[in-house]
């Protein structure tokens, strides 16, 4: 049986990429290394949409969003957290454990922030050094409106800081012409690669802020060391210059594809996932839903435990569940990286013959036509 990872991180490795991590390592501190550092820089510049320097981190994404806070934010700021699932959570709890006074603006899962919520909160809080909100709510599915809340925060002094993890390559991030002041992502989502990097795009105006902040509570994580080493195509610590060597053929995948070709491929991905998943009768859960994901609510009566351990028992497809207070209640489907049609087709297909052997009442080929449906539309002539 065939096994098809279709979590929303880790994501499947393009083969090529797989065989550079297979071959020898090699140092760290060699001209090789500071060549494929630049290759690399300059192509996640590319994925991020600036011309700002992109800091890669030996980390997980969170490591990412902790250094982009801790480095710009000074001992007892304010920073306005914008909730809408378990990932803006993340940006509130990492202030919390920093000291930074955290003021949120919190909506129910499955709903977005509306703009004009961030707006009335800097109104209040005129005295914020930062606004945190998500790309992609990944525990939801909720796209988050970046580009108007990059108009809003560009207005103040604050900064604007982006977790997009699972975000970033599935969907437009134009960090410049949003403003956006500190964006993070993370190596296993949609750059195809194994956990265990970070990157942080870092704007003027955070590196002043970086300058101010004169007694940061950071050490391996500094901002201001990563950028300083950046100067010499090196990295202040030791690098896992075997994963970097790796995302450097993954990057140049997405080159070859072309930025907006990708966005566009996740769209169709996503629109066939949500179509295949409404012809079962499924309740789709987000508001306001980001193409690297796909997310249904489980159906009144069934075991949402159950219906997982199915698909990936049976049939090989691995799927992921809610978590926390949505544990059992949804499931996710994720469409992001190296993920295509035929992937999205079986996960339809195999979602088909489960419900029914659950006991649900399926018309057996509606999802899967469905969806081709909107494939078909995409390569047949208007």
């Amino acid at each position: 049986m065939k096994l098809r990872l279709l979590t929303p991180g880790p994501t499947p490795v393009p083969e090529e990429t797989l065989l550079e991590l297979a071959r020898p390592v090699f140092y760290h501190r060699s001209p090789e290394m500071k060549q494929i550092l630049a290759e690399t820089l300059e192509d996640l510049r590319y994925v991020f949409c600036t011309k700002n320097p992109v800091v890669t981190l030996t980390s997980s994404g969170t490591g990412g969003m902790e250094s982009a806070l801790v480095s710009t934010v000074p001992q007892g700021g304010k920073v306005i957290c914008l909730i809408a699932g378990r990932w803006g959570e993340r940006w509130r709890n990492i202030c919390k454990a920093f000291g930074f006074e955290a003021s949120s603006v919190e909506v129910p899962y499955g709903k977005a922030i509306d703009p004009e919520q961030l707006r009335q909160a800097l109104a209040r809080h005129p005295d914020a050094v930062a606004v945190c909100c998500t790309l992609c709510e990944t525990a939801t599915g909720v796209a988050g409106d970046v580009e108007a809340f990059g108009k809003i925060v560009a207005e103040t002094k604050a900064l604007l800081l982006v977790d997009a993890i699972s975000g970033l390559g599935t969907m437009p991030c134009r960090c410049d012409d949003w403003r956006v002041d500190l964006c993070v992502t993370g190596s296993q989502k949609a750059l195809m690669m194994p956990p265990g990097l970070a990157f942080v795009s870092v704007s003027d105006k955070a590196i002043k802020a970086m300058e101010k902040n004169t007694s940061p509570r950071v050490f391996y994580l500094d901002l201001r060391k990563a950028l300083a080493k950046l100067q010499e195509q090196d990295t202040p610590w030791t690098p896992a210059n075997t994963l970097i060597r790796a995302l450097r053929t993954s990057l140049k995948r997405i080159r070859s594809e072309g930025l907006e070709n990708v966005w566009a491929r996740h769209e169709r991905l996503a629109a066939a996932a949500r179509a295949g998943m409404q012809a079962l009768g499924l309740e789709l859960f987000a508001e306001r839903p980001a193409p690297g994901l796909t997310v249904a609510h489980v159906p009144a009566g069934l075991d949402g435990a159950a219906l997982l351990k199915l698909l990936e028992k049976k049939y090989g497809l691995k799927l992921a569940g809610g978590q926390d207070t949505l544990k059992g209640k949804i499931i996710r489907l994720a469409h992001m990286g190296h993920v295509d049609q035929f992937d999205v087709l079986a996960a339809l297909a195999g979602l088909e013959l489960a419900l029914l052997e659950l006991g649900r009442p399926v018309k057996i080929g509606a999802a899967v036509s469905a969806a081709q449906q909107v494939f078909a539309a995409a390569v047949l002539p208007a």
